[in-house]
């Protein structure tokens, strides 16, 4: 489908954390999500997922024919498509593209017949495997411009393990949890090294973001007031976050993270779902919305004017704090029915 050049002013708002209810700025000032163009990877019936975009505004996803096939493809920032990425060692038609750097590198992953997932770098027409040593389960899910990459993992048995996070920088792998999670995963690390994102499962099943700072402390939950379940996606090097959360009544809106507790939210006209992926240093981001008929399709976004900068609550601690949230519904049409999200 031809990219349709539209351009979409939408007011951000301003979700005042952590005050119980929802309580919504508008002001001139406080900047806008501008969609500047939508977009489908070419063929009937595919659903497109971007993951991440870098610099050269490039990005990187997947795309589920109406098949139920799903592969990787990078949508250059000249409009053009590569031709779908199917790692090689897929033997059950799922590979995703999850991360993509200013060199173009892509890292993802792939599942074989025994329903695991494996890692792979994607360089110059070549593929390189990567699991985490020992680990039954492994997806790359980001990588930056010097190459550091992040992922989650699971330790066999798959059934019971749990599902911890990695970050690999300068070689060094570093694997960490969400104290009490059954699920943690790291979705991305700017250039700067000094914030990794992601999201967990709490023991109640719930989801909620996450960040990890320069000195390795994790903060968290990251929950905007209403949340019933929130995923970060993608940082950049300007400490900018991406995301998105589900409310109660089972809309799904696109989520701009100013840490440690500022919120903006966004949706895509006419939509239930919108999801926010990726974000370049530049401010360009990459999502996508559910139609209708629930195919998705991708967007590129910029942010006008000046993000929040004002702390509009103290940090929560969770370990010190009751959850404020309800049990996600974890359906596919919620959540893309991927567990790593996507």
């Amino acid at each position: 489908m031809k990219p349709k050049q539209i351009f979409i002013s939408i007011l951000a708002v301003l979700f005042v954390f952590p005050l119980m209810g929802t309580f919504a700025l508008q002001a001139a000032n406080s900047g806008s999500i501008e969609v500047i163009a939508t977009f489908d990877y070419p063929g009937t019936g595919n659903s497109t997922l971007p993951q991440k975009i870098n610099e050269r505004g490039d990005i990187v996803g997947e795309f589920i024919d109406s098949n139920g096939v799903t592969s990787g493809f990078v949508r250059f920032s000249n409009g053009s498509f590569s031709a779908p990425i199917v790692d090689p060692n897929d033997t059950v038609g799922f590979t995703e593209g999850r991360g993509i750097n200013n060199p173009r590198t892509v890292v993802g992953d792939y599942a074989t017949s025994d329903g695991n997932l494996h890692g792979f770098f994607l360089s110059g027409g070549t593929f390189t495997g990567f699991d985490i040593p020992g680990a039954a389960f492994t997806a790359v899910l980001s990588i930056n411009n010097p190459g550091d990459f992040t992922g989650t993992f699971i330790f066999p048995p798959v059934a019971t393990g749990i599902q911890q996070a990695f970050v690999s920088v300068g070689g060094t792998i570093t694997l960490f949890s969400i104290p009490a999670a059954v699920a943690t995963l790291a979705y991305d690390i700017n250039d700067s090294k000094r914030l990794v994102v992601g999201y967990y499962v709490d023991a109640s099943g719930i989801l909620h973001g996450y960040y990890r700072d320069a000195n390795g402390a994790l903060h968290f939950p990251i929950d905007p007031t209403g949340s019933v379940g929130t995923i970060l996606f993608g940082d950049n090097n300007r400490n900018w976050v991406v995301g998105r959360y589900a409310d109660a009544s089972g809309v799904t809106h696109g989520l701009f993270f100013v840490p440690p507790n500022n919120f903006f939210t966004f949706d895509f006209p006419g939509s239930a779902f919108t999801s926010l992926n990726g974000i370049s240093s530049q401010g360009n981001i990459c999502g996508r919305y559910t139609d209708a008929s629930g195919i998705a399709h991708g967007f590129i976004a910029r942010v006008r004017g000046t993000p929040p900068t004002t702390a509009a609550g103290t940090e929560m601690n969770a370990l010190a704090s009751p959850s404020r949230v309800t049990p996600l519904d974890q359906s596919p049409s919620a959540w893309g029915g991927a567990m790593p999200a996507r």
